[in-house]
C-alpha cells in the first residue's frame, strides 16, 4: 500500500521532471526513463509511454517524429501551457518545501 501512495504522489513529480526536460530541449522515452532512474525513480516504458501521451494530449507538449538510423523516434518539447506548467508546479513546491523547511520539519528519506 506504501508503494502504491509514494507512487501516486511520485507521479507528479515525474510530471514536473518531464517538463523541465522537454522546456530545454526535445526528449524521447528511453533518454527519459535513464534520467528519472538517476534521481531514484523507477519508470518501465509501460508507465512512461502512456505518460507522455496524456501530457501530449494535455497539450503540454508536442510530439515530432524522427527517422533516426532507419528507426522512427518520437521526441516530445514542452508547449507553452507546459511551461506555465511548469513554472505554477515549480512555485508551489517551492512554497511547500520552505514552509516545511521553516518550520524545522525534518523528514525521514524514504
Amino acid at each position: 500500500m506504501k508503494e502504491q501512495i509514494l507512487r501516486k504522489l511520485f507521479l507528479g513529480f515525474i510530471q514536473i521532471h518531464i517538463l523541465y526536460h522537454a522546456k530545454k530541449e526535445p526528449i524521447y522515452g528511453t533518454w527519459m526513463i535513464k534520467e528519472l532512474a538517476e534521481h531514484g525513480y523507477k519508470v518501465s516504458p509501460g508507465m512512461l509511454y502512456p505518460l507522455l501521451n496524456r501530457m501530449e494530449k494535455e497539450k503540454l507538449l508536442v510530439k515530432t517524429e524522427k527517422n533516426v538510423d532507419g528507426k522512427i523516434i518520437k521526441f516530445y518539447q514542452s508547449t507553452e501551457l507546459g511551461e506555465e506548467v511548469l513554472k505554477a508546479a515549480v512555485e508551489k513546491a517551492a512554497a511547500l518545501f520552505h514552509e516545511v523547511k521553516e518550520e524545522g520539519e525534518q523528514l525521514d528519506p524514504i
